[in-house]
């Protein structure tokens, strides 16, 4: 019945009009919010998001230019996809180019949950799971920033909406089939760029994969008209399965080469210095060995599940979304399992846990010990599932009381509008994050850049840009003029001769450069300290040479 609707022209039209509907709402909110946190100085709160954007600047800007700039730990294509926009100077500076992709992202990833959902839902279904999706106030904060949020949650949605599409398909065309898996390799392999967790994605998705088409083996050979295969991997069914997993594999391959030829260890971005491990290391002290969830998947879960919670709401309702969206995944496995693709939703709260309980990769929450806010980014991971299956509600709810659907759809959307309205109150807590963890920092580059600024134009500078490449990019000086980490040799030279290596030198508490200059002060003259509060002093000195 739903097939026929589908393709009957009024159906068609109506869906057009939706996707071009749905589409002028996302760009609307997108666009709003980038305005009002561009103008609140909050896209560049985070970090993470200033060394993204500045990661794609000196793929083409740095003395060293090249493709091996991407660096490693931080997977490739959010910086490949961002080098057209911060070209431009202004984009780059005020961290605008960084947001552009994923307010992209943003919008096909709304786009993405209403198409996953009306392929076999209703489309009052499918508005419902999309503006649960697309009105979540932590995922319209991260949108407007350079991280990598969005960008990753839209891939990872269509890579859903393709597998649903070839689990449907197989069993009734299977050249169609085949069509929508090549998709989800496409899809999973560009999201193995941006995140690690497709790669556990890929994983999962290959399994069941395999088995949709090992249940259609029989049928294969009969559409093929092939003989019975004697070798194993002659049969149709598992050439289809190993036409998939080429492009994940050699995905994986082509980073791990990449890490392996630049840094001489293709693990360098599990292992190396700049992997979670090495950094959770270097922040140990005397008292403080361990983090809620070490080596615990019980206490890692309760902390990953707290961290999606506050993502979708705060006070009483924190809880009412996720426990939707967990019921009505349960009635998925008990009475309707033609929706069982969509439970690869569900992969964030496999992977997650694992990470923080043995991967060095904790998640503070302001609620619990030790009352902080770290890595909290990553509850928004559950937001798809959320919506999806929240939404999914409207659909099992009209197929036992087919007149409940706007009932159902409407008690649905005010839960969520009463839940999104508690975030918003208390300010979303990724922005909350921002503030707290970036606060300082974003005054500390601010204040370093202005005295940079007001250095001779043609001068060069030596600088760690590991931690404050914001400085550098809010002073608007090129990094082509800029002696830093990412240049060697000439960087490991330059910290055996500093005042040889540039006419100024930044030397920022406890980095490479200070250790230098304590080393080697010969021919360097201080001519200014920054200091703010709670961030290290950075001193500059001009060298006489």
């Amino acid at each position: 019945m739903l097939q026929e609707y589908s393709n009957s022209n009024e159906a068609q039209y109506d869906d057009s009009r939706d996707y071009i509907l749905l589409t002028a709402v996302a760009i609307a909110i997108s666009a709003a919010a980038l305005i009002f946190y561009y103008r609140q100085n909050a896209i560049l709160l985070y970090g993470d998001a200033v060394a993204h954007i500045n990661i794609a600047r000196r793929v083409f800007d740095s003395r060293t230019p090249g493709i091996f700039q991407l660096g490693t730990v931080w997977l490739p294509l959010p910086h490949l996809l961002d080098i057209p926009f911060v070209i431009n100077d202004r984009l780059w500076q005020t961290g605008v180019g960084g947001s552009i992709v994923s307010m992209v992202a943003y919008v096909a990833g709304a786009i993405g949950i209403f198409r996953l959902v009306r392929g076999m839902g209703s489309r009052l279904t499918a508005w419902t799971a999309a503006i649960i999706y697309a009105l979540n106030p932590n995922l319209v904060y991260m949108q407007s920033t350079a991280m990598g949020e969005s960008l990753y949650l839209a891939l990872f949605v269509w890579a859903v909406v393709y597998f649903s599409d070839f689990a449907r398909d197989a069993a009734l065309d299977f050249s169609r089939g085949r069509r929508s898996l090549e998709k989800v390799a496409l899809a999973v392999a560009a999201a193995m760029l941006v995140r690690y967790d497709a790669w556990f994605l890929a994983a999962l998705i290959a399994v069941g994969a395999f088995f949709v088409l090992w249940f259609q083996r029989d049928r294969l050979s009969a559409i093929t008209n092939n003989p019975p295969a004697r070798l194993l991997w002659t049969k149709p069914y598992l050439r289809t399965f190993l036409g998939f997993a080429l492009l994940p594999l050699l995905t994986a391959g082509v980073w791990l080469a990449y890490n392996h030829n630049q840094y001489g260890n293709a693990l360098e971005f599990a292992n190396g210095p700049y992997s979670a491990r090495a950094i959770q290391q270097r922040s140990w002290t005397p008292t403080w060995s361990s983090y809620p969830g070490e080596n615990s998947a019980r206490t890692a879960t309760l902390y990953f599940l707290k961290t999606s919670r506050l993502t979708l709401a705060e006070g009483r309702a924190e809880r009412l979304l996720l426990a939707i969206a967990f019921a009505s995944l349960l009635c998925v496995f008990y009475f309707a399992r033609r929706f069982l693709p969509w439970v690869l939703l569900w992969m964030p709260a496999i992977f997650y846990p694992a990470c923080i309980a043995w991967g060095s990769v904790p998640v503070y929450v302001p609620q619990w010990w030790p009352f902080s806010y770290y890595n909290v980014r990553y509850g928004l991971q559950m937001l798809p599932a959320a919506a999806v299956f929240a939404g999914l509600l409207v659909e099992l709810g009209g197929k036992i009381f087919p007149r409940s659907r706007c009932i159902t759809a409407c008690v649905l959307l005010i839960i969520t509008g009463f839940s999104y309205t508690a975030v918003w109150r208390r300010t979303p807590i990724m922005l909350r994050e921002a503030e707290v963890n970036g606060a300082a920092r974003l005054q500390f580059d601010q204040k370093l850049a202005s005295e940079l600024y007001n250095l001779p134009d043609a001068a060069t500078i030596m600088m760690d840009c590991s931690v404050h490449p914001g400085a550098v990019e809010t002073a608007g000086i090129p990094f082509r003029r800029v002696l830093r980490e990412s240049n060697p040799p000439e960087w490991e030279i330059a910290l055996s001769q500093p005042a040889k290596s540039a006419d100024y030198v930044v030397a920022i508490d406890q980095d490479a450069v200070t250790y230098s200059v304590r080393l080697f002060p010969k021919g360097l003259q201080p001519v200014t300290v920054i200091s703010v509060p709670g961030q290290p002093k950075a001193t500059i000195y001009q060298s006489m040479h």
